[in-house]
């Protein structure tokens, strides 16, 4: 395995700009934000003028743009877990495949990730990240705490979700768990330094495909080194 002494931030960047990545994965997320372009242009009156009138009619001077804030930031969610969705479910294949061939091609892959545990994963995760945002939402007056909220969120989205694709190719069921388990700090470290990414408009959809890529350096690195020191479960 050449190169393990660079971290997967530095080792993805090759990866993210091949060009059978951009070929296979990055147009579809072009089109993914072309999409939510067309929904923000059409939806974007009428979901501040009825956030304005529900939640935010106490105050005429001061709803409108707390309710164009709120606005924001939900569309900007709305992109940001469906990109992270996206790579995760249908681009990860890809990705694993183009970081296989790179830097872990005599890696043995015992295939104990399914599609259809891939899809449970993304809903379970999904599930549980809705109401951890909907309680941070009140930080919004407050906007440093709720930046900072929002990048710690995103971190654990990134770790619960992009892992279980990045090992299904290569990992045995036990294998999937254990690496997972052994590299939650790191996976963490890993999602914080790139969550902020997730902040920025329309970079937060590339940042998806980014993170998928750094994920699978990270995991693939933790299962090559179980395997050498024959740490097999």
């Amino acid at each position: 395995m050449k190169k393990r002494g660079l971290s997967p931030i530095v080792r993805a960047l090759p990866v993210f700009f091949s060009a059978r990545v951009l070929a296979l994965v990055l147009l579809p997320l072009v089109a993914a934000a072309f999409v939510w372009l067309i929904v923000v242009w059409f939806a974007w009156e009428p979901l501040v003028g009825w956030l304005a009138r529900s939640l935010f009619a106490w105050s005429e001077r001061f709803g409108p743009v707390a309710a164009a804030v709120l606005a924001a930031v939900m569309f900007m969610l709305a992109a940001v877990v469906t990109a992270l969705v996206a790579i995760a479910v249908l681009a990860m294949p890809v990705i694993v495949e183009a970081v296989a061939a790179r830097d872990f091609p005599d890696l043995e892959r015992r295939r104990g990730g399914t599609f259809a545990g891939s899809l449970f994963n993304a809903l379970r995760t999904v599930a549980t990240f809705l109401p951890l945002w909907l309680l941070a939402l009140p930080l919004l007056v407050f906007p440093p705490a709720y930046i900072v909220a929002n990048i710690v969120l995103n971190a654990w989205l990134n770790r619960r979700l992009l892992p279980y694709d990045a090992l299904a190719l290569h990992a045995d069921p036990d294998e999937l768990r254990t690496v997972i388990h052994a590299a939650r700090g790191r996976l963490f470290r890993l999602g914080l330094v790139i969550a902020p990414l997730s902040l920025v408009p329309i970079v937060n959809l590339f940042a998806s495909l980014f993170a998928g890529i750094a994920f699978t350096y990270l995991c693939l690195d933790q299962l090559a080194q179980m395997r050498r020191l024959g740490r097999n479960p």
